[in-house]
């Protein structure tokens, strides 16, 4: 899924590159606050996905002496980064252009025609031009980013859509989704405030449809570094813990688990810790016999001469007995986590401790 991150990061930084340099020249031709904002919020997109990309790259940085567990929570730092630095930075530059607009606002509002090359242009077309190419291009961008989203939402069995922005553990595809989305809708405000603009002959329609742009970016920006903040603060992986209890109760071997525990490095590692109480009654059977093959394996390493020593075949079945049991005890825990990187790949890291074994309330018969 890490691929389609990347695509999705990849066209919309492409798209909104072009779409930011048009929105430009369009504002300061027209002189239109709600273009100028929708610019900026392009600008602030383009390098918001550059701070994106930046984060799925050093995320995807292996284990090193100073990061035991790879560089995967770097990706939500860097999308933090950008929640709060561009896009607040992109919020209050659009509301400050916004409230300066309105201040300047005077009785003539109707926007004068633009001698081009030769050519008169209507500012009121080249706004609306621009936004219809501003609108295919960032539209594809969309296209391409939710085909991934819903790819993932299929993959966690969730059907709606809404519910998966809360729940999807990508904050990164979650961002580009989220922008798109927000510039798709900023480009419909912006056709309103130009328009009515130029239909009513006032210009409070430009500036308020401007300011709901900028206040749409503040609330991206409180959503997304919320959204990182919480891969930031040791998470728990609540589906890994569940799926670890369910997997224990099905295993005849393993009487109980105590202080289960799981952190999310990113959304391909989980890490879960576990102490576990093994069955008695379930891992005795067949030790004795493997306890007497160990230890005549033991004999058979010693001299002949000394294969009669007491001591010694004392000795060889005591470390019979433990070799046997930490074995077995081994091959228990290698079940249970071969069971849950089975079912749930991204647990990566798995640490169990058998706390002890035990005794049935009855002896057997």
């Amino acid at each position: 899924m890490a691929h389609g991150s990347r695509t999705a990061v990849l066209t919309a930084i492409v798209s909104n590159a072009i779409v930011t340099v048009i929105k430009f020249i369009a504002a300061l031709i027209s002189g239109s606050a709600a273009m100028m904002n929708e610019a900026v919020h392009s600008l602030m997109d383009t390098l918001n996905q550059g701070f994106l990309l930046i984060g799925l790259r050093e995320g995807e940085r292996p284990a090193d002496q100073f990061y035991a567990f790879g560089h995967g929570q770097k990706k939500y730092l860097w999308n933090l980064w950008s929640a709060i630095g561009l896009f607040s930075i992109g919020s209050g530059l659009g509301l400050a252009h916004a409230w300066h607009s309105w201040h300047d606002l005077g009785q003539n509002t109707a926007a004068e025609p633009v001698t081009f090359l030769d050519l008169t242009l209507n500012p009121l077309w080249i706004n609306l031009t621009v936004l219809a190419i501003a609108f295919l291009l960032e539209g594809y961008s969309f296209l391409v980013a939710f085909k991934a989203f819903l790819q993932k939402m299929r993959l966690t069995k969730v059907t709606n859509p809404f519910r998966f922005l809360l729940l999807a553990d990508d904050p990164t595809l979650v961002a580009v989704v989220l922008e798109d989305s927000v510039a798709m809708l900023g480009l419909v405000f912006a056709a309103l405030g130009v328009g009515l603009t130029a239909l009513t002959g006032n210009g409070i329609w430009d500036v308020g449809f401007s300011a709901l742009i900028a206040a749409m970016l503040g609330m991206i920006a409180f959503y997304l570094g919320y959204t990182n903040m919480r891969f930031l603060a040791d998470m728990r992986d609540s589906e890994a813990e569940t799926l670890f209890l369910n997997i224990v109760a099905a295993h005849h071997q393993v009487e109980r688990c105590h202080d289960l525990r799981s952190i999310i490095i990113d959304e391909t590692h989980t890490i879960l810790v576990a102490e576990v109480e093994l069955r008695e009654e379930a891992v005795i059977p067949g030790l004795h016999e493997r306890i007497q093959t160990e230890r005549e394996a033991i004999l058979s390493q010693l001299p002949a001469k000394r294969r009669d020593d007491a001591r010694l075949h004392c000795y060889a079945a005591a470390r019979a007995a433990v070799i046997v049991s930490l074995k077995r005890t081994e091959e228990i825990i290698d079940e249970l986590e071969a069971n849950i990187r089975q079912q749930l790949p991204r647990v990566s890291h798995i640490t169990l401790e058998v706390e002890g074994i035990s005794q049935p309330d009855e002896p057997p018969p």
